[in-house]
């Protein structure tokens, strides 16, 4: 069984509010763990966000 990869990171920025999807994945720890690391290292805002799995419609 595959998993869902159900969390979304983010890249959000500064000016303008652009909002840009960088990966997604299965659980909101890695999401966050990842997201954690690129605020650090790139100093840019990062945001997670839940999305329906596919095949489900909202």
């Amino acid at each position: 069984m595959t998993s869902e990869l159900v969390w979304v990171l983010i890249r959000q920025d500064d000016d303008g509010g652009n909002r840009y999807r960088v990966a997604r994945y299965a659980t909101k720890d890695e999401a966050e763990r990842v997201a954690d690391v690129l605020d650090r290292e790139q100093r840019q805002v990062y945001v997670i966000e839940r999305i329906a799995p596919r095949g489900v419609q909202a």
